[in-house]
């Protein structure tokens, strides 16, 4: 679409910057959009001309949701591994494997149509930007293409070669960090922003996951990390020893990890460098205790929100079931639960650009059915996103 669009009459303004409260609330405002850009915010009675127009009608306006955590280049179903779930089995992580055959088995076309379908699903529910990660394929070739086909979608991409150890290298896991660190890397790197490890028991120890992350960085992708999901571990204290931009889970934490994070404050007061990202749907989809977000949060921690979108243990892309259930089940106010599902995922990214509308900012706006942002959390469950602008362009 070209020319200007200007989205006026919004009710509720959330901004994530200056404003009214946490959220940097502005009452009966506008936003004017240029070339994929807020260029204005204000009130709706002083709105600049544009060539473009959306009444938002009194609604709720907010910034397109930052999906930080998602796996979506996968193929197969594992619902019956759900079921099983829910009659009492627990959840252990090594239903992973059976994704990676079945992801081993597909075709580029087929892998291309499951990320496009639930990037759709996203996008219809505000996800605007989405992270997006390899892990099924566990091969030198399957990795390269899971990364290639999701870096058509979204130009946040992680390298998880390190999600398990596969069936074939069971009996040489050294050997199979070694291929993560070397041609896998190398076939990757070109197709990926970020690496990532499932640092876990079941999974990758310390020091296996400290080298292949090392390796990462060295070839210069940022550092990301699966911590202290299963249970007590080392993980969170590894990312935040080699800069992580975010630490994702964090299920089971000791005060000394939440010193660890809360030591990386930036001294401006404006948050932790290594975000705390959630993942209240896994916890919902394996009946697993959720994280304690308050502790985090009076710790002064930065907190994520996203969806670990895959098919094992949370099978969701709804970023506003997140936020309900974050509200619910861990002690944030609602207040707490969109920041970090909007400005905490772009921490979480490390971008600056995306979940804030102010002027400068990538225009990814969320207009709810709603009049405030409270309904997000008041009604779970039902479909609020009216219309979602990406980019500056209607969806």
């Amino acid at each position: 679409m070209s020319g200007s669009l200007l989205v006026d009459n919004i009710g509720e303004l959330v901004t994530n910057g200056a404003g009214e409260g946490p959220l940097g609330i502005r009452r009966n405002a506008a936003v004017l959009v240029e070339e994929g850009r807020v260029v204005w915010v204000g009130p709706s009675a002083y709105a600049p001309a544009a060539d473009h127009h959306v009444d938002a009608g009194g609604a709720a306006v907010l910034p397109g949701f930052v999906d930080s955590h998602a796996h979506l280049v996968f193929a197969g179903d594992r619902a019956a591994e759900f079921a099983a779930r829910m009659a009492g089995q627990p959840y252990t992580g090594g239903g992973i494997r059976t994704t990676v055959g079945a992801t081993r088995a597909a075709t580029d076309e087929e892998l291309r149509a499951t990320v496009r379908r639930l990037r759709g699903e996203a996008l219809r529910q505000g996800t605007t930007t989405m992270e997006i990660k390899s892990g099924y394929g566990l091969t030198v070739a399957d990795e390269a293409r899971s990364l290639r086909i999701a870096a058509e979608t979204s130009t946040e991409t992680t390298f998880l070669g390190a999600h398990v150890v596969p069936a074939e290298y069971a009996d040489r896991p050294d050997d199979y960090v070694g291929l993560v660190c070397g041609p896998m890397l190398a076939a990757a790197a070109p197709y990926a922003k970020w690496i990532d490890v499932f640092c876990e028991r079941g999974a990758f120890d310390v020091d296996h996951a400290r080298a292949i992350l090392a390796c990462g960085r060295a070839a210069g992708l940022g550092v990301r990390l699966h911590a202290n999901q299963l249970g007590p571990g080392p993980g969170v204290q590894l990312g935040v020893e080699l800069d992580a931009a975010s630490v994702d889970h964090c299920t089971h934490l000791s005060d000394a990890d939440v010193a660890a994070l809360a030591d990386t404050a930036h001294s401006d007061g404006s948050g932790t460098r290594t975000v705390a990202t959630l993942l209240p749907g896994a916890e919902f989809s394996t009946r697993s205790p959720y994280p304690d977000a308050r502790r985090l949060l009076d710790a002064g921690v930065t907190v994520a929100l996203a969806t670990d979108c895959n098919p094992g243990s949370s099978y969701t892309s709804s970023m506003p079931f997140c936020v309900a259930l974050a509200v619910r089940e861990m002690r944030m106010t609602p207040a707490e639960a969109v920041w970090a599902a909007t400005a905490g995922g772009a921490r979480a990214l490390r971008r600056d650009d995306i979940g804030v509308l102010t002027p400068g900012a990538r225009a990814d706006l969320v207009v709810l059915d709603a009049p405030s942002y409270l309904h997000l959390a008041y009604r779970p469950g039902v479909p609020l996103i009216r219309q979602v602008i990406r980019n500056g362009v209607p969806q």
